[in-house]
């Protein structure tokens, strides 16, 4: 083949190297309903072979955001993908679906398989975590438009429900319940505020080491993986324990929980009833933010809150610890009082 287009710098041949170095982590993906080999012009799945009467397909789309920085600061590729579906999947399994699929869209400046696979091989390992198939992607190599050693990276996933088995904010109601399950970190989003107070207006490096984190690296800490909730709100959706549930993502508490509420009620939420992870601690002191503007951005330990009638919290709660997973009461579902949608421990935002 002719050198014209790689003297443009678009490797062609690099490219065909990373569709098979990826062959053998898309293969881990696989689940019912997948069929077709990757590299075509699509992605098949086929529907028929799943049992639902009145099945809703649920579409989510997200990327990683600067977080990207320091995963290639870090020249740390193998986990950035994780958070991307993370981001996707978290989104639709808040809304009662099931995942099925995942497509992922990778722009970069120049291709180097080797970093593409353990990318990749990042999705693939968080498709494993959510029960999705890793069906198609995308991999631009765009010379201009990116530095050599940047990319973004993006998603798309459909998942599934029951029509009757959708969760809804119309299902909340005045004395329910809010259980809190723990995040893993900051997850995915607020980077550009946490870069700027550890990089920019403070001179951290990414190898310090910070009290209270177990004397791990502060580029480790921030490169933590989003946690993927599938396994943990799938049982309690099949047994229909929930009402609704919001993904903590960016907006924090104020701007999230909000969305799982009705008009007439607002959620109060008990400060104190969680453990706040030390990396909010130490961004609210070396950052001197305000406390309620921590609630403000960051999910400040909580990755989901889940609405629960009273008498079904001791099911949700012993579901959860069957599954390996944690549960917090963090509040209540109230008759609004004032214009504020979330209330935190007598503290207004």
């Amino acid at each position: 083949m002719g050198n014209t287009y790689a003297k443009a710098g678009v490797d062609v041949t690099a490219g065909y190297e990373t569709v098979k170095r990826i062959k053998k982590h898309v293969e881990r993906t696989k689940r019912p309903g997948v069929f077709g080999e990757i590299g075509g012009f699509g992605g098949h799945f086929d529907l028929s072979e799943l049992d639902y009467k009145k099945p809703v397909l649920i579409s989510g789309t997200d990327g990683v955001g600067t977080k990207l920085m320091l995963a290639i600061e870090s020249e740390k590729w193998d986990t950035i993908g994780i958070d991307c579906v993370a981001m996707c999947v978290n989104d639709i399994v808040a809304q009662g679906a099931e995942p099925l699929y995942f497509l992922d869209y990778i722009a970069i400046g120049k291709n180097h398989p080797e970093k593409i696979e353990q990318i990749v091989a990042g999705i693939a390992e968080g498709c494993v975590q959510s029960g999705a198939a890793l069906i198609g992607g995308e991999t631009a190599e765009m010379p201009d438009m990116y530095d050599p050693e940047d990319f973004d990276l993006a998603g798309f996933t459909v998942g599934i429900a029951e029509k009757e088995a959708l969760l809804s904010a119309a299902l909340v109601k005045e004395g329910d319940c809010l259980i809190g399950l723990p995040s893993t970190g900051i997850h995915s989003n607020g980077y550009s505020l946490v870069r700027k107070i550890f990089f920019k207006d403070n001179a951290y490096t990414l190898t310090d080491k910070i009290p209270g984190m177990d004397n791990q690296e502060l580029g480790d800490v921030l490169l933590t993986p989003t946690k993927i909730y599938v396994n943990a709100l799938l049982p309690l959706i099949k047994k229909q324990l929930l009402h609704s549930v919001a993904h903590i993502t960016g907006g924090g508490f104020v701007e999230n929980i909000p969305r799982m509420l009705p008009e007439n009620v607002q959620a109060q939420i008990q400060l104190g009833s969680w453990p706040v992870l030390p990396i909010f601690q130490t961004m609210q002191t070396v950052g001197k933010i305000q406390e309620l503007e921590m609630y403000e951005i960051f999910n400040m330990g909580i990755g989901m809150v889940l609405a629960v009638a009273p008498e079904k919290v001791p099911e949700v709660l012993a579901t959860l610890a069957a599954n390996n997973e944690k549960g917090y009461m963090i509040g209540s579902v109230v008759s609004k009082e004032s214009e504020e949608k979330v209330v935190l421990k007598e503290k207004q935002l």
